[in-house]
């Protein structure tokens, strides 16, 4: 292993050690605190998402977009208007503001800006909607929440060593190779594998997981989480980025490390929720 790979593993390895136990005592806290980390985390990746859209666009300066970022997060917790009601008002906004601009394609411009709003609003406001919801016989706001977090992890460390160890020996073709080159069906395979395996140890040792529906959720997870990662590698490809920032030693930006937990947090909450 070459020295920068090797220094790269410490620094994801360091960010780890430091990042997964915050995220366990935010999560365990809850209300305002859990709501503190969604909202900056909203915050963050727009400004990431931005920063990929100004390839091909020119979308909203980020003093129109942090501010409709944070009137939309506020509203998931508060619930100041009807959800219909603040996209309405976002979607009418932002096409009105593009009558006084002239630069770039107004059609690509609102197109970009709405795609990137929403995808990360809505994502984030689907896991803080995860986290507040009451127990029932779908498991706590707080199980749930570490369910989706522990699946994926177990997920991206399974799909890692064997995609690494297995990888091309026994399906001998990529996964998805026009997005992703280096994923293989033997690491999408241990993905599920890992996922499956963690929620079933979720439902044997962490109170609040339902019987017989934890390792079903588990397997949900492990074979659709993978699809938001090829979104975030297709947005990034198209931008021409390898990350979607460095704000994240050894892990890229807030879309490069939560993008499978952003696609699976407004799934899991249906699969829950109507399931």
């Amino acid at each position: 292993m070459s020295s920068l790979m090797q220094s790269n593993l410490f620094q994801r390895v360091a960010v780890a050690i430091a990042g997964i136990p915050l995220l366990l005592w935010l999560n365990m806290q809850g209300g305002l605190w859990f709501f503190a980390l969604v909202f900056a985390l909203s915050l963050m990746a727009t400004v990431e998402f931005r920063r990929l859209a100004v390839r091909h666009a020119y979308p909203p300066s980020l003093l129109v977009l942090l501010p409709l970022t944070a009137l939309i997060q506020l509203n998931f917790y508060f619930r100041f208007v009807e959800f219909w009601e603040a996209v309405l008002m976002a979607v009418l906004f932002l096409q009105v503001l593009e009558l006084w601009r002239t630069q770039g394609s107004q059609l690509m411009n609102i197109g970009s800006t709405l795609v990137g709003l929403f995808y990360v609003n809505l994502c984030f406001g689907a896991l803080l909607r995860l986290r507040l919801l009451e127990t029932s016989e779908a498991g706590s706001g707080e199980s749930l929440v570490l369910l989706l977090f522990i699946c994926v992890w177990a997920a991206d460390i399974f799909a890692y060593f064997g995609g690494s160890q297995l990888g091309g020996k026994i399906f001998g073709r990529k996964f998805f190779a026009r997005i992703s080159p280096k994923k293989t069906w033997e690491g999408y395979l241990s993905g599920i594998a890992g996922s499956m395996l963690a929620a079933w140890l979720c439902s044997l040792f962490i109170a609040g997981f339902p019987d017989g529906r934890a390792v079903p959720a588990g397997l949900f997870i492990g074979a659709v989480a993978p699809v938001g990662d090829l979104m975030e590698s297709m947005f990034k490809r198209d931008a021409g980025v390898k990350d979607s920032s460095s704000l994240i030693p050894g892990h890229g930006g807030v879309l490069d490390r939560f993008d499978t937990i952003m696609f699976m947090a407004p799934l899991l909450y249906l699969f829950v929720t109507y399931g």
